[in-house]
């Protein structure tokens, strides 16, 4: 195959160093006939750094474009020249475009990404008509809500430690959707109990960020999702695993949006079941290496 250009990407965000987005970003620019590189700029390796500075930075070297993630989702939209009207809906970014005059354009790809992950991995019947609590009303747990209801839940109950934020996406929801189908959660570990399934949207249970941010047991015959890959396995993941219950980890979410993500880059879109195994592969590869250092 001939390389026919350089492309240059990236992610910006904190605790990313065990993302597997370069391995999937760089197999399919290969195999688009790309000479690529995807750099990873963690702000917990790069003190002092600011979100701007990194933009700029990226932009100045020539990048296709980068993915954002967390603590920057919300942050990022107000330092950009334009913003995707779907991610102005769902209120966070999680990729930015740079256009040949410097232009830097917002995108929101988590929503496709966890809606497409869900319907492969549990199905959509598991969430329509179904009662869902989610716990996180973060950047991620915004595209996360949106894609619950565009799978059509009949309640959820959003929970988040910052009840401001979780009051915001309730607002931002009953905006565009029935607002009697997402209410504030009062006592979480009850509303967990008496769900068909749970999502967590938090950072807890991420590597570094050790925990189970969900108060309850979950049962056979609910569900638990991710929104987490690292590790494949949080201790959410595992607790409803034990009981039973049907799972999704935050893998199929983590190619899916970076399948979109691809597209705005380049222009082109790539073979999802080719990056599904490029997944397999890097996650085997990287876990390995972590107990290999152990």
């Amino acid at each position: 195959m001939t390389i026919n250009r350089q492309v240059l990407v990236g992610l910006i965000g904190g605790n990313i160093m065990k993302s597997l987005s370069p391995a999937l970003h760089i197999d399919a620019l290969a195999a688009a006939g790309f000479d690529g590189f995807y750099h990873l700029m963690d702000v917990d390796q790069l003190p002092g750094r600011s979100l701007q500075q990194l933009l700029d930075a990226a932009r100045t070297a020539g990048f296709a474009g980068t993915n954002v993630t967390f603590p920057f989702k919300q942050e990022v939209m107000a330092l950009l020249d334009d913003v995707d009207a779907e991610a102005k809906q769902i209120g966070a970014v999680n990729t930015v475009t740079f256009g040949a005059d410097g232009t830097m354009t917002g995108y929101n790809t988590d929503r496709r990404g966890f809606r497409l992950s869900f319907e492969e991995g549990l199905g959509k019947a598991a969430a329509d008509g179904k009662d869902v609590v989610q716990v996180g009303a973060g950047g991620a747990g915004r595209a996360v809500a949106f894609a619950l209801m565009d799978l059509g839940v009949k309640k959820l109950v959003l929970h988040d430690r910052d009840a401001n934020q979780a009051q915001t996406l309730k607002a931002d929801l009953a905006a565009y959707y029935d607002a009697a189908r997402c209410v504030i959660s009062s006592d979480l570990a009850a509303e967990v109990v008496a769900a068909d399934g749970v999502v967590n949207c938090t950072p807890v249970g991420m590597h570094g960020i050790p925990g189970n941010p969900v108060p309850a047991e979950l049962q056979k015959g609910q569900w638990a999702a991710d929104v987490i890959y690292s590790p494949i396995e949080t201790a959410f993941i595992k607790s409803a695993m034990a009981k039973g219950c049907r799972v999704l980890t935050g893998g199929g979410m983590c190619v899916h949006q970076a399948a979109e993500a691809f597209r705005l880059f380049t222009g082109l879109q790539p073979d999802t079941a080719r990056m599904h195994r490029t997944f397999a592969e890097a996650l085997a590869r990287r876990d390995a290496g972590m107990k290999e250092a152990v």
